[in-house]
């Protein structure tokens, strides 16, 4: 269990006061001009020691990401976007952070923003958060008021955070869709490459990061790359924040260290599985566009990339969805299907057609009115339309049904033989 002296969100229930006064009580903004007297290459070396992997969800080492920005500029001024459009269901971290700990993220975007020689930082908020916009706001013009930002501040860096309300679209959680928005144009993911690094907002170098990432950088920087890289396991270093929700007995957000077993962060945090972990179906781990584990597998398995990678699941974005055996299960993951096929954008044709035809099928799974024959035909539908479009969108749409037919075949198929009035030829889990 984490120990409450290594936790970096001290306020992530909003017990204490999130403004500037309360932020500089927790050790917000201590130092930060010691942290950028390092320089940018020093910062960035620190952030690669860490070990942090992205928490937005595809967990790409943040150090690294950041190393690819030009550090020589061709004219072009560079800059910082916070991806703050959180849409995956399930998941209520990143909404935390700007509630209720704004100016851990306002420093964040100051020390990234320097180590990658951008001029400015945007934070793109989903459109649904007005008090978590509200907040941002706020705690932006506190730090311009006192110096702390913008042109001539006490940290010798000229450096402007610019808030920008999103329209709630969930593609816009892409980075490059999220950066088409940004500009104005209508949100759909674009060809990579180039890169945002190249060629990113407004056609100059872009680095574009999760909220969670951005946040925790001062910390370690403060508190030192070894600190944070003893936390959690190799590869999957340092705290995170878990969203655990479903059938719990507490549903919550925590922090806590990479690597601890699912099973001890439910029953540790969240009050254990509503009528005990025996009562326990199938968890989906990072948000809802993961493969599901039944719960032979959520017994034993770590609460990190590795870890879940090794069972054919994801860490995601943490957000724990907890099922038990109340649970439609063929339901549940239809309705998933109809998300994503009401979100996809449209512009790559196995994702726009793909998710729609996949959503119909599961519809008819739900009924047991499909043929036997159509569970092989979905999960050979789910891969081709997994790694065929431009944004992950078609493989967020393809994974939770992929999870289905692996751990759930006999419940599809007895629902087919029971509307046919047959037994099914395998029998249920």
């Amino acid at each position: 269990m984490l120990a409450d002296k290594d936790r970096i969100f001290q306020n992530l229930y909003g017990f204490q006061d999130w403004r500037l006064a309360g932020a500089r009580k927790r050790g917000i903004w201590d130092g930060t001009k010691a942290i950028l007297e390092k320089g940018p290459d020093a910062i960035v070396e620190e952030m690669k020691k860490s070990g942090l992997r992205g928490r937005g969800g595809a967990g790409f080492p943040t150090g690294l990401k950041w190393s690819f920005m030009p550090k020589q500029s061709d004219g072009r001024p560079s800059y910082l976007v916070v991806n703050a459009d959180e849409s995956e269901p399930g998941t209520c971290k990143d909404r935390e952070i700007l509630r209720h700990d704004p100016h851990t993220l306002i420093e964040g975007c100051l020390v990234a923003g320097f180590a990658m020689r951008a001029v400015a930082a945007f934070i793109y908020i989903r459109g649904e958060f007005i008090r978590e916009r509200e907040h941002m706001e706020e705690a932006v013009a506190e730090a311009y008021a006192a110096g702390l930002i913008g042109k001539n501040n006490v940290h010798g860096y000229d450096f402007d955070v610019i808030v920008h309300h999103g329209a709630g679209a969930y593609i816009c959680g892409e980075e490059t869709a999220l950066i088409e928005s940004l500009e104005g144009k209508k949100g759909m993911p674009r060809l990579k490459p180039p890169f945002p690094a190249n060629v990113g907002l407004y056609g100059c170098p872009t680095t574009v990061n999760n909220v969670e990432s951005i946040a925790v950088a001062p910390t370690i920087l403060r508190r030192g790359a070894a600190w944070f890289a003893a936390l959690g396991r190799p590869n999957n270093t340092g705290t995170k924040l878990f969203c655990i929700s479903g059938h719990v007995n507490k549903p919550c957000n925590v922090e806590e260290e990479m690597g601890i077993p699912l099973r001890e962060l439910i029953d540790r945090h969240a009050g254990g599985v509503r009528g005990g972990w025996d009562n326990l179906l199938a968890v989906i781990p990072g948000g809802s566009s993961v493969p599901l584990l039944p719960k032979s597998i959520c017994d034993t398995v770590l609460m990190d990339f590795d870890s879940l990678r090794d069972v054919q699941s994801g860490l995601g974005t943490a957000a724990v969805i907890v099922m038990d055996k109340s649970t439609d299960i063929v339901r549940a993951i239809a309705r998933l299907s109809y998300f994503y096929k009401h979100e996809s954008c449209g512009q790559c044709t196995p994702c726009r057609e793909g998710t729609g035809w996949m959503w119909r099928v599961m519809t008819r799974l739900v009924k047991g009115e499909a043929e036997v024959e159509e569970i092989d035909l979905l999960l050979e539908v789910t891969k081709q339309v997994e790694g065929h479009t431009i944004c992950a969108l078609g493989d967020a749409a393809a994974w939770p049904i992929q999870g289905l037919i692996r751990h759930f075949r006999p419940e599809l198929e007895r629902r087919i033989a029971q509307k046919r009035g047959a037994k099914p030829a395998i029998a249920a889990e």
